[in-house]
Order: structure tokens, then sequence, then C-alpha cells
């Protein structure tokens, strides 16, 4: 395995690599043996070696009147994967957002039986922000209890909020009353007025549509489509408040 190729990805150069590497084999040491064993020269060793230390891979310290330089634990470099990550997840809906840009068509793609629904669900969440819904008690019906389950605790890992309208059935009475718990708000309307038969997911700038009696999922991707049908929602959200 090439170690440089590897570091490269930390965005670490080869001159920093092979520094890094160096220090590693070495331990505590002083400039003049560090960049004779990463073969470089010893004024470049100074500011590849301020660089290290700035991203946190390399510590200093005085023996005397020397200063010696030490390699960080390799686990340093989990941490700089896990910053990246976060940067990551900051603007993921921001990318999302932009990513069907305005005049481009539509993106439509259905899913069959219950392997398709569970894909479905499973696509909203690759979204950071807000799920709108409209739900029903048919996701327990047709794909389990296992994986309601399933679903709703890697969403509420995710932290990713939803706000719910559903029929007042039984199922859903008690769903709404674990708001709290899983990071939700939901709001019960009449099932003699509303009699919700499939489900409907806002996230980003897809839908997602699971219809259970015909055992197909759709999901369609527009800003356009997705934005107009979150201005929906919001008035039966509001609507929805009165019952």
């Amino acid at each position: 395995m090439d170690l440089n190729n590897v570091l490269k990805q930390f965005d670490l150069n080869d001159k920093e690599s092979q520094v890094y590497l160096a220090m590693l084999e070495l331990g505590q040491a002083k400039v003049q043996e560090i960049s004779i064993k990463a073969n470089i020269k010893r004024t470049t060793a100074y500011d590849i070696l301020s660089s290290l230390i700035g991203q946190g891979l390399v510590g200093q310290t005085q023996k005397g009147k020397k200063r010696l330089f030490y390699a960080e634990e390799p686990e340093k470099l989990y941490k700089l994967l896990k910053e990246k990550q976060e940067k990551l997840n900051d603007i993921l809906p921001i990318l999302k957002s932009l990513y069907n840009t305005a005049g481009s068509k539509p993106k439509i793609r259905y899913y069959e039986g219950a392997a398709g629904l569970k894909n479905v669900y499973r696509d909203t969440l690759t979204y950071q922000g807000e799920l709108l819904a409209f739900v029903t008690e048919n996701i327990i019906k047709n794909l389990g209890q296992d994986f309601a389950a399933e679903y709703i605790s890697k969403r509420t890992k995710a932290k990713i909020s939803v706000r719910a309208i559903a029929p007042d059935t039984e199922e859903m009475i008690s769903y709404k009353k674990t708001d709290k718990e899983f990071i939700k708000q939901t709001r019960l309307v009449a099932k003699e007025k509303f009699p919700f038969t499939i489900e409907m997911n806002i996230y980003g700038n897809k839908l997602a549509f699971m219809s259970f009696k015909e055992s197909l999922g759709i999901i369609i991707e527009s800003n356009e489509i997705a934005n107009n049908l979150r201005l929906l929602f919001e008035l039966a959200w509001s609507g929805a408040k009165a019952y």
C-alpha cells in the first residue's frame, strides 16, 4: 500500500506525507534529524512542520535548549476525517437543492413490491433537513413492525426531524404519543373526512409517494414541484391545527 497516496486524502501533499511518516518512525526528533529521514531540505522542513502543527498532526516540546518535534497519534487522522464529514453534512442540503437546476426535467423513479417500497423509505434518510409527510399506519401493516422500527431508529439517530399529518386512527393516535421521543410533530385529522391510503414525503428537492394497495413507490426529483408541494403541506398543516 502506498501510504503517501492514502495520506493525500487528508489534504497532505507529498512532502508533508514524507515528513509525517518519518516522524512516526523517529518519535521525538530535531529538525535536522527529520529533514534527513524525510530526505528534504532543513529550511523546507520548518515550513512543513508548521503546516502539520496547524493541522494537529504534529506537536513540539522543549528539552533544554533543543526544540523537538513529534508526530501525534495516527488516530488524529480520524478527527480530520470526522471534521470533513461534518462540513459535508452542513452543506449537503444546499448541494442537493442545487442538484436539480431550474429548467431541467424532473427525474422520476418507480419502485415495485415490498423491497421497492423499503428503498423509497430509505431514500428519505439521505436528506438531513426537515421531512414533511402525510402518513398512515400502512407501513406497519405492509412492511412489518421490524422495518418500521428500524426506519424510525435510523431517522432519529440521523436527527432528521418530521412534521406529519395523519388520520386519527387508533394506530396514528399512538404514533402521535411518541412525538417527543422520535423528534417529530404530528397533527391528526378526522379519518372520516381525510381517509389517506398512501403516504407522501417531501424532503429536499424530492417527493416520495408510497401506494401500499398498488405495491408501488415513486420518487420525483424537482425543485419546482417539491417547493410547491411544500407550500401545500404548510397550508394543510395550518388547517390541521383546528383538529
